[in-house]
């Protein structure tokens, strides 16, 4: 199974959420460049960033940060957060993020998906599907929409998207596994894309449950940052993608 590990930025730190909350926030790491080496000196090959100020305000706001990591190590960067434009698209995917994800605008603007997948290829865009009880929300997790999370894709796939990130936010930062049944059912009604698992995740076992459920990747966030799941353990999980 492919491991991505997952650091959230707020004020150019480190931190987690616990369910998308913006009010329980814990610092993991001030100095998100140097967490960001010493998860490539463990091994690991990716990296899942969030611009939580981004997601929040609709506007790019840890760039710098962001522009630091991919300059000081050889991950391969995805970044989300805040990214409703072609012009900012452009931008991360020309200062060395190799894939952004679009998140809010698959809801709010399908176009700008369309028109990103056109120009950049679905190498380049992933969609990041985030809700709770199966319905879609945005902006940073604040607003609910009614939108169900399967038609949101089949609108996404019908675009070209290959690849989705799909969080349950109920279970995100609460280390209380993952919502292995919504993940597979969505896999199995969708079996030309790739469905990237996240949220809930605390232990080995649960990532082999995703990978007998036919996940094939996983984000990796608050089992990291606690030591549940260590670094090194990440990295052996990895290694074993065949």
């Amino acid at each position: 199974m492919q491991i991505i590990p997952a650091i959230d930025l707020k004020n150019q730190q480190s931190v987690r959420l616990y369910q998308g909350d913006f009010k329980q926030t814990t610092v993991i790491s001030q100095s998100p460049v140097e967490q960001v080496v010493s998860i490539e000196q463990a091994g690991l090959t990716n990296l899942h960033l969030v611009d939580l100020d981004g997601a929040k305000s609709g506007r790019p706001v840890n760039r710098t940060i962001i522009e630091q990591i991919c300059e000081q190590t050889d991950l391969k960067v995805e970044v989300g957060g805040g990214i409703r434009s072609m012009s900012q698209i452009n931008a991360y995917l020309t200062s060395g993020v190799d894939r952004v994800i679009l998140g809010s605008a698959a809801l709010n603007d399908p176009k700008l998906v369309q028109s990103a997948i056109n120009q950049f290829g679905a190498d380049q865009i992933v969609v990041g599907i985030d809700g709770k009880n199966g319905q879609v929300a945005v902006s940073g997790w604040l607003e609910q929409s009614q939108v169900e999370m399967a038609s949101l894709m089949a609108s996404m796939a019908a675009f070209g998207v290959e690849t989705f990130i799909v969080t349950d936010i109920s279970r995100d930062g609460t280390m209380s596994g993952p919502n292995t049944a919504q993940l597979s059912q969505l896999q199995v009604k969708f079996p030309e894309v790739t469905v990237i698992a996240s949220g809930g995740i605390r232990n080995v076992a649960d990532l082999q449950q995703l990978e007998a459920a036919g996940i094939k990747a996983a984000i990796v966030g608050k089992a990291m940052a606690t030591g549940d799941l260590p670094l090194q353990t990440l990295a052996e999980v990895n290694a074993r993608v065949s």
